[in-house]
């Protein structure tokens, strides 16, 4: 069994074919999806597709810091009032984005950190979104840390030594369809990460994993991501299914 613990195929993306693309999901093996928010705008969607497939969709609430701007706490309240009115299995996507714009850094800071304590205040892992700012988050969770504050770092793109300071912190790698790509070097880091800090992830429709890249990426192509990991570790895709499910299942509690 394998574990998609970042999609958002309740998107628009997936808008004319979403039964199909759950269907191949299965297919694949992929039996868990875990479904993390963007920002008010999406989570009708979000809940739409949790409610209507229950067995395998897991919802997150939070809001993505590319949508922080100057209403940022009204959306902030919105998820607190989403989080006291029903389950969620994580915080997320949160953290900070400085590659598309840093306008509103601050803000994007501060929504970072209340949404930590937010997590502890629920007992929530948190997803952590960390494009080009791996120190400024880091500092934030070196700030905000209390025993207990769990999560991963998606998407995870950074130095074996950035891995390390991950792993010491007691947080999980994401790990994508980057992995794949033949000039990322995501690989030379990866093959030296024990699977026991490694989850699974596509990050659909974003990152898809070669021999798709270009295309709309879904939950089924997990099934290339776990191959090259496997390949990195000489081990069995069965037995990083079980390794990385396993981890999957004990962060998000599912």
């Amino acid at each position: 069994m394998l574990i998609d613990t970042h999609s958002h195929i309740y998107t628009e993306d997936f808008s004319d074919d979403i039964a199909e693309v759950i269907q191949r999901a299965y297919e694949n093996e992929v039996r868990k999806i875990v479904l993390p928010n963007i920002d008010s705008s999406t989570v009708k969607k979000l809940l739409d597709l949790s409610e209507q497939y229950p067995q395998i969709c897991y919802p997150l609430m939070g809001l993505h810091p590319t949508s922080v701007n100057e209403d940022y706490e009204e959306e902030l309240e919105l998820v607190e009032f989403w989080l006291q009115k029903q389950k969620f299995y994580g915080i997320g996507e949160i953290g900070i984005d400085l590659y598309w714009d840093k306008t509103f850094v601050n803000e994007q800071t501060d929504a970072f950190r209340r949404q930590i304590r937010m997590a502890i205040k629920y007992d929530l892992p948190i997803v952590i979104h960390f494009r080009e700012s791996f120190n400024e988050v880091m500092a934030v969770l070196q700030e905000e840390k209390v025993p207990g504050l769990r999560g991963v770092f998606h998407s995870f793109s950074g130095t074996i030594e950035q891995a390390q300071q991950v792993i010491d912190l007691g947080f999980k790698l994401g790990v994508n369809g980057v992995v794949t790509f033949k000039n990322s070097g995501m690989d030379k880091v990866i093959e030296k990460v024990d699977p026991s800090h490694i989850i699974l992830e596509t990050d659909a429709p974003y990152l898809t994993p070669v021999p798709f890249r270009g295309k709309r990426n879904e939950s089924s192509y997990l099934i290339y991501v776990a191959r090259k990991v496997a390949e990195l570790h000489g081990i069995s895709v069965q037995e990083l299914a079980r390794r990385s499910s396993q981890n999957a299942e004990s962060l998000f509690q599912i």
